[in-house]
């Protein structure tokens, strides 16, 4: 098993969403190699859910389908993906490209994976699933500053430590009940 594997793995099993003893959702396929999609018919929603096994780096425990980074996904002779980036210049998205890029090729079709701007993406599209596995890795959901809580004991005392946190999309923040420090999805 691969250090990503494990990683990922961990990440799961601390959300809460690992669904297998050994493994993370999807990794056995994606590692599994080009045959796999040979047997699978390859529609949109064959493809939407594999990507759906597509973790975000920065934040393992949710997946690009579950932060809503997914635009468009078009089935032809080429697999066409619109990726939504979190944040222009977003330092992981060629790390999300790359891993789109190597879980579809199991339909053995060519992929083509492009970042798109005319549709922004927003705080708003992550969905409840994602919110819940940001909750439970301890990572506040996207509110204001004023209306954040913490997600260790959904006080209402915290305090805004930095406004950077460890990658342009979240905040720190500090709990005055708990004292836990934590992280906040910024809204956008």
């Amino acid at each position: 098993m691969s250090e990503r594997a494990v990683q990922v793995g961990i990440a799961r099993t601390r959300a809460g969403a690992v669904t297998g003893p050994d493994t993370a959702p999807g990794l056995a396929a994606a590692e599994a190699g080009p045959d796999v999609g040979a047997r699978t018919e390859v529609t949109e929603t064959t493809v939407f859910d594999a990507l759906a096994e597509v973790m975000d780096p920065e934040l393992p425990m949710v997946s690009i389908v579950e932060l809503g980074m997914v635009g468009s996904v078009t089935v032809g002779r080429t697999i066409e993906i619109a990726l939504l980036p979190t944040y222009v210049g977003c330092p992981a998205i060629e790390m999300i490209r790359s891993a789109v890029e190597h879980r579809l090729a199991a339909f053995g079709r060519p992929v083509e994976v492009v970042s798109r701007f005319e549709i922004p993406w927003t705080s708003d599209r992550i969905t409840p699933a994602g919110l819940a596995a940001l909750a439970t890795a301890g990572i506040a959901p996207p509110r204001s500053p004023a209306d954040t809580r913490c997600p260790y004991c959904a006080s209402e005392h915290v305090a805004l430590d930095s406004v950077f946190g460890p990658t342009q999309c979240r905040s720190l923040f500090y709990c005055r009940d708990c004292r836990q420090p934590f992280e906040a999805i910024k809204p956008v």
